[in-house]
């Protein structure tokens, strides 16, 4: 009763939860689009860290390490004998690769965050600075560089019985270590065209975004070309002045879409409806078969001078029984709120209701996407 209680104001929850975003729907096209060009850009580099308590690569395992530190000293002016290199030993130093994104319209002198993971064998990078790293596109130029000390947000203690561990030791972040020092073309304010891409393909709600810029400029300047690209030509009032334009654009309210579907969490028991889920005419009984068995050990005990022993016996009681079905007819068309209520008047469970959604849909009656995760 209590389970049926507490789904039932689960359900009630959500109801009132969609009835008040349904009056707020309309979101801006900032939210749904993104403008095609104005993207960030993947930047990687291979670097040391140094100062680590004896946590670094060990040189019988990663040779490469030792490499890395000869070359680098070697360009600092110290020179390293070909006869030692392979009697160097550094535990306080550890090979890494450096990963930032390169954001869009960034100029030179910018920061910005790197993430620092271990390449070798290193235990921990605790404690550790990022000596500086070249940052190189995929075009293998560099655009940024990045130094710092390097934070893990977590701590290892060990003594001699157990340690103690938090969090993940071997990736750690360094903010603004990042210092951007080449900058990506720019011919953004000079562009005659600008193209809108939907986050998610949608035919109904391009068109839609297409005519809300259109009312709003007095003109035909947007056009829908498929389910996801919108073409926008700049009016010439904008000419050179793009940015300002799109900052008009992409704070229109529109209404989108969706694609009526029902994920189902089978792992949780959670069920995620969307607004436009239908359903046909369809009856569902709901009906619950239990079996109970419990154990009662008895005690026996011998008659007095009989030279008996006391023995425990086992009892098993079993009950079998079923609840009282339930059977309720859906009418056609209804929606999500009629849906919830319908269930709940059987006195389904969140799992329950994942059987019977996945029965509704095999029995073709169900007009929704049904996606299990």
């Amino acid at each position: 009763m209590f389970r049926k209680l507490r789904w039932v104001q689960v359900s009630a929850f959500l109801l009132c939860f969609f009835m008040l975003t349904e009056n707020a729907s309309a979101i801006r096209i900032k939210e749904l689009a993104n403008v095609n060009g104005v993207r960030a850009n993947q930047l990687i580099g291979f670097g040391l860290v140094i100062g680590l308590a004896n946590t670094g690569d060990r040189a019988t395992n990663v040779f490469f390490s030792i490499q890395t530190m000869v070359n680098m000293l070697q360009k600092l002016g110290v020179t390293v004998p070909e006869d030692r290199v392979n009697q160097l030993q550094f535990k306080n130093a550890a090979t890494v690769m450096v990963t930032a994104e390169l954001p869009p319209f960034a100029h030179q002198g910018d920061r910005i965050d790197v993430t620092v993971s271990s390449l070798g064998d290193s235990s921990s990078l605790q404690g550790g600075t990022l000596l500086m790293t070249p940052l190189k596109g995929p075009d293998s130029v560099t655009y940024a560089v990045a130094q710092g000390p390097v934070s893990i947000g977590g701590f290892a203690v060990q003594g001699q019985g157990q340690g103690v561990q938090a969090n993940h030791l071997n990736v750690g972040r360094i903010a603004g270590g990042g210092m951007v020092e080449r900058e990506l073309p720019n011919t953004f304010h000079t562009k005659e065209n600008i193209i809108l891409s939907l986050k998610q393909t949608d035919f109904t709600t391009g068109d839609r975004i297409a005519k809300k810029i259109n009312s709003v400029l007095k003109d035909e300047f947007a056009t829908n070309l498929d389910g996801r690209t919108i073409h926008i030509k700049v009016p010439q009032f904008y000419k050179n002045n793009v940015a300002e334009f799109v900052t008009q654009i992409e704070v229109l309210d529109v209404q989108p879409d969706s694609v009526a579907k029902v994920i189902i969490d089978e792992r949780t028991g959670t069920v995620v409806m969307g607004d436009n889920v239908k359903i046909s005419r369809v009856a569902v009984a709901h009906g619950n078969l239990f079996v109970q068995v419990t154990e009662e050990p008895v005690v026996s005990q011998p008659d007095p001078l009989s030279e008996g022993k006391t023995v425990i016996l086992p009892r098993t009681r079993i009950a079998v029984g079923e609840d009282e079905d339930r059977l309720i007819v859906v009418p056609e068309g209804i929606d999500l709120g009629q849906v919830v209520n319908g269930l709940n008047a059987i006195g389904v469970t969140p799992r329950d209701l994942i059987s019977i959604l996945q029965a509704i849909k095999a029995a073709g009656s169900l007009h929704a996407d049904l996606d299990v995760i």
